[in-house]
C-alpha cells in the first residue's frame, strides 16, 4: 500500500514539472549562394512574459561572434554592420517566442555554425537556453538554357518544348524541372513538374491530356529535357517558360532552395478552318437516264492525324449521301440511289445513276475536318460547305413498238397454245426495263366482244403476278408467262379448254428508276388483239352402263358393264374409270374402284380391308369396262354408275384430260328377311361409395329369325356422360367381335373391366370409383351376322341403350376416421417419450454444487489499495 502511493505521488511531480526548450531548424542546412535563407527558433515552456528576448551567434572554427539581438542593437559584431543595415541580415519575429534569422544574399563565407539563445526569464533555471544548427552555402552553379518552340503551329499539330539545364552536381541537392504557360486571358499555368524526387507531376486541367498521350516528357542526355503536346488547338496558344529548381530534404519535407525560370518564347496555333478550301467542279447538263458525277476536292494544311467527313446536298437542305471518316457510307434522308466514295485523301465523288427531271438544282459538298486527338479520340476542328453548282435534266421517255403472233395453235381441246410478244425499235431506255401483261377478252356468240380480264402479269422486277380469273390455274403451272430474251414475251396455255378461246392482247410498259429508289412508268403500248381457237370440233364422251349378273340374295354375284361411246378424240388416247355407288339418288357417291389412263386398279371404299381383293374392275375392250362384286352384302344395295375420262398424253408424259362422262345407273336391289336386334341396359346399383365397385350388363335380344350362336357375333362400346342429357359421351371401353377388350387411357385411381357373361350378355365393372365416374352410361352393340349360304358375314345397323345413371356417394366419417385415429396415437406417443425424456434429463443432469470458499480479509483490503 506504501510502494503504490509513491509512485502516484512521483509521477504526478513529474507531470506537473516544465523546462525551457530553445529550438531551430533541424539541419545541417545546405543553402546556395545569392539566394535568399532564413532560420527559425522557437522558445516553449518558459516562465515570465509572454514576449521573449533572443540573441543569434554564429561560429567558424573556434571563432565565435555575435551576429544579431532582438533588445540590444550593439549586440552585432563590426564586421556584419554594412549587411544589418543594408538589411541583409535581418531578424524578424513571427509570434512572441519565435522568430527567424533572414539573410537575402547568402555569401559562401556565411556557412558555419548558428547558435540562437534566449536570457532566462524564469524563476529557477531549468531546461536548455540555446539551440545550435550548421549552414552549409554552395556555389551557385544552376544555368536554364531553352531553345525556342516553333512560333506558329497548325492546329492539330505538335509543340516541343526543349530546355536545356545544367548545374555541378553537389550531394543533398536535388533538381526539378516545370514547364508552364501564360495564355493571353489568364495567369501563369504549370503544365508538368518533372522531379525532385524522379517523379512526375501534371497540373489538374492537363491530367487527362497527359494519361492520353497528348502530353509527353522525352528525357535527353541528363542536360537537354523536352515536353511534347500533340494534337494542338487554338488554346494551347501563348507564352511558353521553363523554371528549374533545387531542392533539398530536411527533416523528411522537400525544401526549396533555388528556382530560375527563363521565357521560351511564342507559340501560336492556327485553326484548321483558315486553311480549309472545299471546290466543286462547273455546272452540268443532262438527259433523263444519264449519270450525275460530281467530284469534291479538299485541301486543309496542318497535322498529319486529320481526317475528313463529306455530306453532298442539293438546294441546301436535302441531303443526298453522307461518308464518314471511316469510310463508311450512312443513310440519307433520300431514298434515291445516290454512291458516295473517295478516290484520294482529298477527293470524293457522288454518283447519282438514271437521273431524273427531279435530279436537276444546285448541288453543294460540305466537309467535316476532324483531328485526332488524345488516346484516338477525334474532335471536329472545322467545317465548311462548298459553292454551288448547278445540274440541268433534261427528260427523254423509251419509245418502241410491240408485235404479237401465235406460235402454237391447238388442234384439240387440251393442247398447248403458245402467244408470242417481241419488243423492236427500243430507243432511250438504258438502265430502264420492259414488263409486260397479257389480256384475254372473250368473244360473245354473234362477234359481241365481251370484258376484258388479266390473264398475267411481268412486273419491272421480272415477278409474275397472276390474274385473279386466272390465278389457280397459273400458280398451277397450267399458264406461264415468261420471258423469252430481253425483248421477247411469251404466254403458253399448257392445257387449252374451250373456255380459252377468244381475244388475247399484250401491254408492254417501260419502266425506269425513280429518284426515291422505285421504279416509275413511263411509257405504254398496247398490241393488237390475236384470236385463239381450236383448229378441230370439241371431243364428246358418252358413257353407257348395262347391268350383266342381277345380285338376287345376301351372297350372291353382282356384275356390270361400262361402255363409251367418243366423237372427235385425238388419236392416241386413253380413258379413265371410276365406279361409283349411292344408298339412294341423290345421296352422296362412294367410289369403289378405279383404273388411270394405265390401267392401275385402285380399290377405294370397299368397307372391309378383306374385301379388298373381292372387287374386281377390267377392262374387257378399247372402251368397254366390267367391274364384279362376289359375295354381295346388305350394304352393297343401292345405285352404281360409271365416270369415264379421255385422256390425251402431252410433252413430258403428262396425262391430260379432254373429255368426261357420265352413265345411267344401276340398282342393287333384293328383299332380305333377317333376325331384329335390341339392346337393353341394367345395374346391380345406382349409388355406390368411393372405392367400390360398379357393375353394369348390357343384354341384346333378337326378334324374328334368331340366327345361331355361332353366325353372329357382337362388337360392344361402353360410354359416359358425366353431365346428363350431353351429346359428347367418353368412350370408355370396347370389344370387337372377335372378342378383345381396348380401353381408353384414364388418369383417374379407378379402372374398368369389361367380360362376356353369355353369348349375348356382358357386363361393365368399374372399380375403385372416384367422383368422376359418376354421370350416364349406356353401351352400343353392331351385330355381324354370317350368311348361311355364302358364309360371308354382313354388318347390321348399330344399337344403343337407353342410359343408366350412377351416383357417388361421398361418406364424410369413412374418409375421416382412419385420420383421426392416426392422429390420436401419434400424438399420445409423442407425448409419453416427452416426459420419459424429461425424467432422465433431470436424473442425470442435475449435481449438488460445493459452496464457494471465502475470501481473507487480508487479501480485500490488498485489492482496495
Amino acid at each position: 500500500m506504501g510502494m503504490t502511493r509513491v509512485l502516484i505521488l512521483l509521477y504526478a511531480a513529474v507531470g506537473l514539472c516544465s523546462c525551457r526548450s530553445v529550438s531551430v531548424s533541424g539541419g545541417p542546412l545546405l543553402r546556395v549562394e545569392g539566394q535568399p535563407l532564413s532560420i527559425r527558433c522557437d522558445v516553449s515552456d518558459y516562465e515570465g512574459p509572454r514576449e521573449q528576448y533572443f540573441e543569434w551567434t554564429v561560429t567558424r572554427g573556434t571563432k565565435t561572434i555575435n551576429v544579431i539581438s532582438t533588445f540590444d542593437p550593439a549586440f552585432s559584431d563590426r564586421s556584419l554592420g554594412d549587411r544589418i543595415k543594408s538589411g541583409d541580415i535581418s531578424i524578424a519575429r513571427l509570434v512572441d517566442n519565435v522568430v527567424e534569422l533572414r539573410i537575402q544574399e547568402a555569401q559562401i563565407s556565411d556557412s558555419a555554425t548558428y547558435r540562437c539563445s534566449t536570457p532566462s526569464t524564469d524563476s529557477v533555471i531549468s531546461g536548455n537556453y540555446e539551440s545550435s544548427v550548421q549552414l552549409q552555402v554552395v556555389p551557385n552553379t544552376l544555368i536554364v538554357a531553352p531553345d525556342p518552340p516553333t512560333p506558329v503551329v497548325p492546329e492539330g499539330g505538335s509543340i516541343r518544348l526543349q530546355c536545356s539545364v545544367s548545374r555541378s552536381f553537389i550531394p543533398g541537392i536535388f533538381l526539378s524541372i516545370t514547364w508552364s504557360v501564360k495564355n493571353r486571358s489568364s495567369l501563369l499555368e504549370d503544365l508538368l513538374t518533372f522531379g525532385p524526387d524522379m517523379s512526375v507531376t501534371v497540373d489538374v486541367g492537363s491530367s487527362q491530356r497527359y494519361t492520353d498521350g497528348g502530353m509527353r516528357l522525352e528525357m535527353g542526355n541528363g542536360v537537354s529535357h523536352s515536353l511534347v503536346l500533340s494534337g494542338a488547338t487554338p488554346a494551347d496558344q501563348g507564352l511558353y517558360m521553363c523554371t528549374a529548381s533545387l531542392w533539398t530534404r530536411e527533416q523528411g519535407v522537400w525544401t526549396r532552395i533555388q528556382e530560375k525560370s527563363m521565357e521560351m518564347g511564342d507559340v501560336m496555333v492556327t485553326p484548321a478552318v483558315n486553311s480549309l478550301s472545299v471546290h466543286v467542279q462547273n455546272d452540268s447538263t443532262l438527259s433523263t437516264g444519264d449519270s450525275l458525277l460530281l467530284l469534291c476536292s479538299v485541301s486543309v494544311s496542318g497535322a498529319s492525324a486529320v481526317d475528313l467527313d463529306v455530306t453532298w446536298l442539293q438546294n441546301d437542305t436535302h441531303v443526298l449521301g453522307h461518308l464518314s471518316r471511316d469510310g463508311v457510307q450512312t443513310d440519307s434522308s433520300s431514298s434515291r440511289a445516290v454512291d458516295v466514295k473517295r478516290l484520294g485523301k482529298w477527293d470524293y465523288q457522288m454518283k447519282i445513276q438514271d437521273v431524273e427531271t427531279s435530279d436537276g438544282g444546285l448541288y453543294t459538298c460540305k466537309v467535316s475536318v476532324w483531328i485526332q486527338r488524345d488516346a484516338g479520340r477525334w474532335y471536329k476542328a472545322a467545317e465548311k460547305i462548298s459553292d454551288p453548282v448547278r445540274v440541268h435534266v433534261i427528260k427523254h421517255n423509251p419509245e418502241y413498238t410491240a408485235i404479237l403472233s401465235s406460235t402454237v395453235n391447238a388442234k384439240f381441246s387440251g393442247d398447248p397454245t403458245e402467244l408470242e410478244c417481241k419488243v423492236m425499235n427500243v430507243s432511250n431506255l438504258r438502265s430502264g426495263r420492259l414488263g409486260v401483261s397479257w389480256l384475254y377478252r372473250d368473244v360473245q356468240p354473234g362477234g359481241a366482244l365481251g370484258s376484258t380480264q388479266t390473264v398475267a402479269s411481268l412486273d419491272e422486277n421480272g415477278t409474275l403476278v397472276p390474274g385473279r380469273a386466272f390465278k389457280s390455274r397459273v400458280e398451277a403451272g397450267l399458264i406461264t408467262a415468261t420471258r423469252a430474251e430481253p425483248s421477247t414475251f411469251k404466254l403458253r396455255l399448257l392445257h387449252t379448254t374451250d373456255a380459252d378461246g377468244g381475244e388475247y392482247m399484250c401491254v408492254v410498259t417501260a419502266w425506269i428508276p425513280s429518284p426515291h429508289g422505285h421504279w416509275k412508268k413511263v411509257a405504254e403500248h398496247l398490241t393488237p388483239a390475236a384470236k385463239v381457237s381450236f383448229a378441230n370440233k370439241r371431243p364428246v364422251l358418252g358413257v353407257v352402263a348395262r347391268r350383266l349378273r342381277e345380285a338376287t340374295a345376301v351372297g350372291s354375284t353382282f356384275e356390270m358393264s361400262c361402255q363409251a361411246s367418243v366423237q372427235n378424240l385425238p388419236s392416241g388416247s386413253a380413258f379413265s374409270i371410276s365406279v361409283l355407288s349411292e344408298e339412294a339418288v341423290g345421296a352422296s357417291g362412294r367410289r369403289r374402284a378405279s383404273l388411270d389412263p394405265d390401267l392401275l386398279l385402285k380399290l377405294e371404299d370397299v368397307g372391309e380391308p378383306a374385301r379388298s381383293h373381292a372387287l374386281t374392275l377390267l377392262k374387257t375392250k378399247k372402251t368397254e369396262f366390267e367391274f364384279r362384286i362376289p359375295a354381295v352384302r346388305l350394304s352393297d344395295r343401292g345405285f352404281y354408275y360409271c365416270e369415264m375420262k379421255a385422256w390425251t398424253r402431252q410433252i413430258g408424259d403428262d396425262w391430260v384430260e379432254v373429255a368426261k362422262g357420265l352413265s345411267n345407273k344401276v340398282q342393287i336391289a333384293f328383299t332380305h328377311k333377317g333376325p331384329t336386334f335390341d339392346v337393353s341396359i341394367s345395374s346391380d346399383v345406382s349409388t355406390v361409395f368411393p372405392w367400390e365397385t360398379a357393375k353394369m350388363e348390357c343384354d341384346v335380344s333378337v326378334s324374328g329369325t334368331s340366327p345361331s350362336a355361332d353366325d353372329v357375333a357382337y362388337e360392344l362400346k361402353w360410354f359416359l356422360s358425366r353431365l346428363r342429357g350431353s351429346s359428347s359421351p367418353t368412350l370408355l371401353a370396347s370389344m370387337d367381335r372377335w372378342g378383345v377388350v381396348r380401353k381408353s387411357p384414364r388418369n383417374d385411381s379407378s379402372d374398368c373391366s369389361l367380360e362376356r357373361l353369355e353369348a349375348r350378355r356382358f357386363a361393365l365393372s368399374v372399380h375403385n370409383t372416384q367422383d368422376s365416374d359418376a354421370g350416364d352410361y349406356h353401351c352400343t352393340v353392331t351385330p355381324w351376322v354370317r350368311s348361311s349360304d355364302s358364309g360371308v358375314w354382313s354388318r347390321a345397323a348399330e344399337i344403343s341403350s337407353q342410359r343408366v345413371f350412377l351416383n357417388v356417394r361421398f361418406a364424410l366419417w369413412s374418409s375421416m376416421k382412419l385420420p383421426l385415429l392416426y392422429g390420436i396415437c401419434a400424438s399420445a406417443t409423442v407425448g409419453v417419450v416427452s416426459l420419459i425424456l424429461g425424467l432422465v434429463c433431470a436424473h442425470c443432469c442435475c449435481k449438488t454444487t460445493t459452496p464457494a470458499t471465502p475470501r481473507s480479509r487480508k487479501l480485500m483490503e490488498l485489492e482496495m489499495d
